[in-house]
């Protein structure tokens, strides 16, 4: 079993991280008056306590010491950066009218980082990795996919209005 542990969290990952685009649409979809810095700073405490939280148990659990300067701590950073600076993009891509199709933004959003992960571990590589042809396949055929996916994944078309719309006017309605 604990061979499949790694796949298992892969999947985890995957379902959190598929339907954060369409949560982070709905926030949009919500209240149409919404800065897109709002629903941001949300992400950001959850960010925050979840990953703090998380990192504590998971040390104690390993008997780490807490060195945040370590070499560890700063790559760790670095990921943090980059990956606050990913939810902060994908967040104003929402509000700029991604929200209305997170269908097509995801698979972007999921594919381009594939493909970006595996060009990176080529390139950085200084020449001591070669790419197969099977990889550009690989990526000609993600591309093909997020297009396929994107066209065809059924979606309701967006509401006519804000849930606080909705209740003003029925109440309004009912006058």
């Amino acid at each position: 079993m604990k061979s499949y542990l790694p796949f298992v969290f892969a999947l985890g990952t995957a379902l959190c991280w598929g339907l954060y685009g369409p949560t982070l649409g709905k926030a949009r979809l919500a209240d149409a008056s919404l800065s897109p810095f709002k629903p941001y700073v949300g992400i950001g405490v959850a960010y925050l306590v979840i990953a703090i939280m998380g990192g504590l148990i998971g040390m104690w659990y390993k008997g780490d010491s807490f060195e945040p300067m370590g070499a560890g701590g700063l790559w760790g950073l670095a990921a943090g950066t980059l990956g606050a600076l990913g939810a902060l993009s994908l967040t104003l891509c929402m509000f700029s009218g991604g929200a209305r199709m997170p269908h097509a933004v995801m698979p972007v959003v999921f594919g381009g980082a594939v493909t970006i992960t595996a060009l990176y571990s080529v390139f950085s590589s200084g020449g001591k990795l070669q790419a197969s042809p099977s990889l550009w396949l690989g990526i000609v055929g993600m591309l093909a996919s997020v297009v396929v996916i994107t066209m065809n994944t059924p979606h309701a078309a967006p509401s006519s209005g804000t849930p606080q719309h909705n209740q003003r006017e029925s109440a309004e309605s009912e006058h």
